[in-house]
């Protein structure tokens, strides 16, 4: 059943975050009546993954909690990363993004008419948005612009300009959304910061920001997406991606070979994937749970994270049985996303256009090497007999005439 009541649509937006800043402007927006209006932002760079999961699972709360929610395909904050996705295949990774969001928030029963995509493109080429970058860039330091994007942009010696200008037109985003909220990953706090200060300086008000927590990767530590776009907003792509549209075969072998140590909880990516994506997505379903399924005993099933923990510390449940069940689940729930893509011949086409194979290098031809002698190697007409350089033979004959012959000694 849909949320209600204030309390009950703020316990859901609130659900699994890390952090809210100045939550007292979604509790106004909720007392006046009207929809909280969220947006995430994602650059088109590398292909989603099932870490997108994670943000996707957020957003499908959003909206059963009857939040209006805008997705920004960041094509050109891709561009401007660093130039981590040529400009020439932007529009169709957009394209791609579109398609596998949908049918990601359609997998987990999630009504979608509250929800627009938006192409960066469509609006940050537009004079006013321009003019504001302008003026904005008049009245940030490099100083701040370097701090905001620390963690989002990548960072390297003697970087591009187009590094200071992505916090800027982030940051300029939420204005120009008209959006009351900014979603995001802990690596985007220096930037949630940043908008509260610089926004007011264009005369522009203050958003509220929601923040996902770092959740550890299938080989524990962060999960990054190997700095494949950060304005992705992630915090939780898996380190061993698994492609979202991977067959179950290649899904089951992926997880087994995930990291997973007995009993140690800490940094363990797959309870983390169970608490932040498996079981908030079986409620938004119907049914919140997560099963594991035993040799010849009753299934375990969990409700609540708590449990889950508590039960893989003390060796209740074990690697080996968490493996499997988390493998069949996350199948189950990729399932109507496979099905969407080969039903559609278009997302078939754009996936080709957006993400072309690799061209197969060319092999090097192995160079012969010259196994002559120690001498240097010379052209052919300076080559005497028996590899002697011919000069030299030259100066060794006068010596050679000189010497009697066998038949003169025997005389």
């Amino acid at each position: 059943m849909a949320p209600q009541t204030k309390e009950e649509k703020l316990a859901l937006i609130n659900e699994n975050l890390e952090e809210v800043l100045d939550p007292q402007i979604i509790e106004e927006v909720l007392d006046s009546g009207r929809n909280v209006k969220i947006y995430w932002g994602t650059a088109t760079t590398g292909r989603p993954h099932c870490g997108y999961f994670v943000p996707a699972t957020k957003i499908a709360q959003f909206l059963a909690a009857g939040c209006e929610v805008t997705i920004l395909l960041a094509d050109i904050h891709a561009f401007l990363d660093n130039l981590k996705a040529p400009l020439e295949l932007v529009n169709q990774r957009a394209k791609y993004y579109e398609f596998i969001i949908t049918s990601m928030l359609k997998a987990v029963g999630v009504r979608t008419e509250q929800l627009q995509f938006i192409y960066g493109s469509s609006y940050q080429k537009n004079a006013d948005y321009v003019m504001d970058v302008y003026r904005l860039s008049s009245v940030v330091s490099e100083h701040d612009a370097k701090r905001a994007g620390a963690e989002t942009v990548k960072q390297s010696n003697n970087a591009p300009l187009s590094g200071l200008l992505y916090p800027i037109l982030q940051i300029l985003d939420e204005e120009y959304l008209k959006v009351d909220v900014q979603f995001g990953g802990r690596d985007q706090r220096k930037l949630f910061v940043a908008a509260k200060d610089w926004l007011p300086k264009l005369g522009y008000k203050e958003r509220a920001h929601l923040i996902n927590p770092m959740v550890p990767g299938l080989h524990g530590g962060k999960m990054s997406s190997s700095d494949e776009g950060k304005r992705q907003n992630i915090s939780f792509p898996f380190e061993v991606k698994i492609d979202l549209l991977d067959p179950p075969e290649v899904i089951t072998k992926k997880i087994r070979k995930a990291e997973a140590a007995p009993r140690v909880t800490e940094g363990n990516g797959l309870l983390a994937f169970v608490e932040y994506v498996l079981l908030p997505t079986s409620a938004l379903l119907g049914q919140k749970e997560f099963r594991v399924d035993r040799h010849e005993q009753e299934p375990l099933i969990y409700t609540d994270a708590k449990k889950l923990y508590e039960d893989y510390a003390n060796e209740v449940l074990t690697p080996q049985m968490l493996k499997p069940a988390l493998s069949k689940a996350l199948i189950e729930l990729t399932a109507p996303i496979r099905a969407a893509f080969e039903a559609s011949a278009e997302w078939q086409e754009v996936t080709t256009k957006a993400y072309p194979p690799p061209e197969e290098k060319k092999k090097k031809v192995k160079k012969v090497k010259n196994k002559g002698t120690h001498y240097p190697v010379r052209p052919k007409d300076a080559q005497g007999q028996d590899g002697v350089p011919a000069e030299e033979q030259q100066e060794q004959q006068p010596a050679q005439s000189q010497e009697a012959g066998p038949e003169e000694k025997a005389a």
